[in-house]
């Protein structure tokens, strides 16, 4: 037995150096051939490429398989994870969309029981916006309505959500609305739920000043700010925005509007609130069947009367 060990011995490491040379000379081979710079070379190394590497698809085959799978889990992942904050979101909107019916509800009962009229005056007309000035120092933009359309110095424009400016100036077939945020602007408005009356001051930022406001303490962040009608400009009960602080305490008004897109405004009719010349004949008119009252009887009335029975 140790004598055929020996002879196998004997053969296998001959065999081991010649493998290993033959491989060495055929890498240095394939080296050679792959540094040469020769147009013979090149195409020869095209035919060699051609014809090795569409045959090894089937070996990439599972690395594709297993990178395609892994990007195909990471897709579900993130549809699962999207679909789970998709039905958050959708729980949230049934909840507001229940709260938004009660509250319609309640609104339509309190109107009904106060009997209350909305002004037929207040109407609007639509307009496209042309052009945005983009200057620092004049906040306005342009609408393609004007005076043919009956537009008006004064009228308070919208975006269909809060308040974003009045007309000043008006053109034949355009007019410019100046924004809230202009430094020219000021606008009487009351802060709910407190009721308190402020004037909103525009400073060209996109959040203006809350300015002579009676107390400050008892107006939070989040209170909802609207028009007050005072002056007769605008109508009352604009949305204009919600109280917001700045980092160095001083309040503004966070703009419900959205100032990043305006494209189209709506301009509200309003032709100002009646005047009332005469308070009494607002509870009791006077006519044929409601005679006005008689004025009250005085001493020199009295006196008359007596001497006219006296006569």
């Amino acid at each position: 037995m140790a004598r055929d060990r020996s002879q196998r011995d004997d053969y296998t490491a001959p065999l081991r150096r010649l493998v290993l040379g033959i491989v060495v000379l055929c890498l240095i081979g394939i080296f050679l051939v792959w540094r040469i710079d020769s147009p013979r070379v090149e195409r020869f190394r095209a035919q060699v490429v051609d014809r090795v590497v569409p045959s090894m698809d089937w070996a990439m085959a599972p690395v594709t398989g297993t990178i395609n799978l892994l990007r195909d889990f990471k897709s579900y992942r993130q549809l699962a994870e999207q679909n789970q904050e998709l039905r958050r979101e959708l729980r949230q909107m049934k909840a507001w969309k229940e709260a938004a019916l009660q509250l319609e509800q309640e609104n339509a009962r309190l109107l009904d029981l106060n009997n209350v009229r909305l002004d037929p005056r207040l109407t609007y007309i639509t307009g496209v916006v042309l052009a945005d000035s983009g200057s620092p120092f004049r906040q306005s933009v342009l609408l393609n309505v004007g005076a043919r359309d009956g537009i008006r110095d004064g009228w308070a424009a919208m975006d269909g959500i809060g308040l974003v400016g009045r007309i000043s100036g008006t053109g034949e077939n355009t007019s410019r609305v100046i924004l809230l945020t202009d430094a020219s602007s000021s606008i009487p408005a009351i802060i709910q739920p407190s009721g308190q009356t402020a004037l909103i001051t525009g400073n060209n930022t996109a959040a203006p000043l809350i300015d002579f406001l009676e107390n400050p303490d008892l107006v939070r962040p989040g209170d909802r700010v609207i028009t007050s009608g005072d002056g007769g400009v605008f109508p009352a009960g604009l949305l204009i925005g919600q109280v917001a602080a700045d980092p160095t305490g001083r309040l503004r008004v966070r703009l419900a509007a959205d100032y990043e897109r305006l494209e189209f405004l709506r301009v509200l009719r309003h032709h100002g609130t009646e005047t009332v010349t005469d308070p009494g004949g607002i509870v009791l008119p006077s006519g044929p069947d409601n005679p006005a009252p008689l004025a009250p009887d005085t001493g020199e009335g009295a006196a008359q009367t007596g001497a006219d029975g006296n006569g």
